[in-house]
């Protein structure tokens, strides 16, 4: 029974880290206890008309992303300065662009940041 003592603590101990891998919290996504989709005072960043504009991005497709968009948490920055910015991204119901779009939400206002189109590099000139 000794010869197998060393055996059965390395098998416990192998049991327990995969046990530990497997029950490990996995990040929840973000939903809509942090970013508020029924907004009332929405705003753009010039830099975001200039993206809009190059991207052929309409006001339309910016507040579809807005209310039927998926959150992306890599690109989300809740602790940004002076509001917390949200990555929205999805693909527009008029021309189908895959897009993300970046809100920065404050209590009174949200505004527009950026607009970034995933599938298609832009030369945009916007400062």
């Amino acid at each position: 029974m000794r010869k197998n003592q060393p055996v059965m603590v390395i098998l416990g101990i192998v049991l327990l880290i995969i046990t530990l891998f497997l029950t490990k919290k996995r990040p929840q996504p973000l939903d809509n206890k942090y970013f508020n989709r029924n907004i009332h005072n929405l705003s753009y960043s010039k830099h975001a008309r200039c993206r809009m504009d190059c991207r052929q991005v309409s006001e339309a497709e910016v507040l579809d992303i807005l209310q039927n968009g998926t959150i992306n948490p890599q690109k989300t920055r809740l602790n940004d300065k002076p509001c917390p910015s949200f990555a929205l991204e999805g693909y527009s119901q008029q021309d189908k662009q895959h897009l993300r779009i970046v809100f920065a939400q404050c209590e009174d206002l949200t505004k527009v940041v950026t607009c970034i189109d995933l599938d298609n590099d832009f030369s945009c000139n916007c400062k």
